[in-house]
């Protein structure tokens, strides 16, 4: 059986929007924001946002909301700028 290498020296695209999309997710659940109450691909466009930050020479912070909870996405990583329980909208 032939195996199929990809160059380990440089994460192909696919790898990195991939550790975006859950580090994205992983941060809403430890929010409280399970993953099966969104559909995060409506929300934002993980690719696009792979290449802002890739292509970017300065500091990018690109936020959205997803479920009422505002997400900041930087170079150094994802976060949710208020510290508190996800709960019902008001």
């Amino acid at each position: 059986m032939a195996e199929i290498r990809m160059d380990s020296s440089s994460p192909s695209d696919t790898d990195r929007c991939s550790n975006l999309l859950i580090e994205i997710v992983e941060t809403l659940e430890v929010h409280g924001l399970p993953s099966d109450s969104y559909q995060l691909h409506d929300v934002v466009d993980i690719e696009a946002l792979e290449r802002l930050l890739a292509s970017s020479s300065g500091d990018v912070e690109v936020r959205f909301t997803v479920e009422g909870v505002e997400v900041v996405v930087t170079k150094d990583g994802v976060d949710i700028p208020l510290d508190e329980p996800v709960g019902s909208p008001n």
